[in-house]
Parts: C-alpha cells; sequence; structure tokens
C-alpha cells in the first residue's frame, strides 16, 4: 500500500468527509455561477480549473479504502433538484464545443468513440454530487462519503474525466493554432508539403471560429 492510500485509509473519518464535502460544495457553487453566463469569455479556462480540482476529491475517494454505509438500505435524500435549466444554459454558453467524441473504456479493445456533450456531461456530475451532498447535510456523513465514492467509480469520475480531456483540447487547438483536422486519425496518408500548409491554414481558421465565441484567443 502507498503512503498515500495509508494516509486516506487512517485519516480521521471527520476531517475527511468536510474536507471531500468541501472540495464538492466549491465546484457546485462555482459551476452553477459559471452556467449563468455573466463571463462567456472565461467559461472553458474555470471550467477546466474546477473540474480538475473536482478530480483531486475524486483521486482521494480513490485511493481510499471500501467506504461500508452504516446502513443496509440507502435513506431517502429527498427529492432530486431540477438540472434541466443548468444543462440548457451550457448548452447555449458551450455551443460550438458542446458536442465531442469520447471512448469510454480505454482498455476495451476496438471500441468505437461515441458522441457526447459537455452540458449533459456537466449536469449528470452535478447530480450526482448534489445527491450526496443531501446525505452530507442530513448528518448522513458515511452515507454520503460512500455515495460520492460509489458514484466516482460508477459515473461522475469517468465523466469528469471525459470533460476535462474535452476542455483541455479545446484550449490546445485553439491557442496552439493547431488544426482540428489533425484528430481525424493517425492512419491517414501523410499529404504534400504545400497541402499541410493549407490545412494548417484553414485548421487554424477553424480553431479562432471556435474559441472566439468563448472568449479564447490563439497565443493567450
Amino acid at each position: 500500500m502507498s503512503d498515500a492510500t495509508l494516509h486516506a485509509s487512517t485519516q480521521n473519518p471527520d476531517d475527511f468527509v468536510v474536507q471531500i464535502a468541501d472540495q464538492v460544495e466549491s465546484f457546485l457553487v462555482a459551476v452553477t455561477e459559471v452556467a449563468k453566463g455573466d463571463e462567456p469569455e472565461s467559461a472553458v479556462p474555470f471550467l477546466l480549473l474546477e473540474v480538475s480540482q473536482l478530480l483531486l476529491a475524486g483521486g482521494r475517494l480513490g485511493a481510499h479504502e471500501d467506504i461500508v454505509p452504516e446502513e443496509r438500505y440507502e435513506p431517502d435524500p429527498g427529492p432530486e433538484p431540477d438540472v434541466d435549466e443548468l444543462r440548457e444554459n451550457y448548452a447555449r454558453l458551450l455551443d460550438p464545443i458542446d458536442v465531442y467524441s469520447e471512448v469510454f473504456d480505454p482498455y476495451e479493445p476496438r471500441k468505437a468513440p461515441v458522441p457526447a456533450r459537455l452540458s449533459d456531461d456537466l449536469a449528470d456530475i452535478i447530480t450526482d454530487l448534489r445527491h450526496g451532498m443531501a446525505h452530507y447535510r442530513a448528518g448522513r456523513t458515511t452515507e454520503a462519503l460512500w455515495w460520492w465514492q460509489f458514484s466516482y467509480f460508477s459515473n461522475w469520475g469517468p465523466t469528469a474525466s471525459a470533460v476535462l480531456r474535452a476542455l483541455q483540447s479545446v484550449l490546445i487547438h485553439v491557442r496552439l493554432n493547431q488544426p482540428l483536422e489533425e484528430l481525424d486519425g493517425l492512419d491517414t496518408d501523410q499529404a504534400a508539403v504545400g497541402d499541410e500548409i493549407l490545412e494548417f491554414e484553414a485548421g487554424r481558421v477553424m480553431a479562432e471560429e471556435i474559441g472566439e465565441p468563448l472568449g479564447i484567443r490563439p497565443g493567450q
């Protein structure tokens, strides 16, 4: 067992749940504010930061020993808050980049990429985190930790990782003037040097067209 896993396993449970809850709450507050669309030019960098920080909490949950709930059946946390408005706000805010491709399991051979939406993914992550937060606020701290750990492995962890990769890709393509066509496949024939220059310029325009509505400019 590594030092990090040992530390996570022996850490005071009360301290651990408070720290995870603080990270979850910080993420929920931040992404709810971003969804309002008041500062669209900073949406992608800010989301990149928030999702990265959330995955740190997920990593700590993943390194922790299995959390066993105190009750056999999960207590009813109450009605789930509606996330449709938030989902729709993100769909509008991220419209140029909302749809992306994702491979669900990198260890499953020949798995074809499937289309996904950042707006749907963010809404799903928020739903999972709010569910655990309802337990935490009701004083069921072990139940909250169990839910956050379980849903980290089963849903919001892989989803947040996919969102992070998509957001990173957007920033990489726009800020490095990288043609988006380079994502189309590594097995294509190499074009002539002149054609490569033309493709680069076309890709650069495409990247700028995507980045401009989001306030992201090449080289910044």
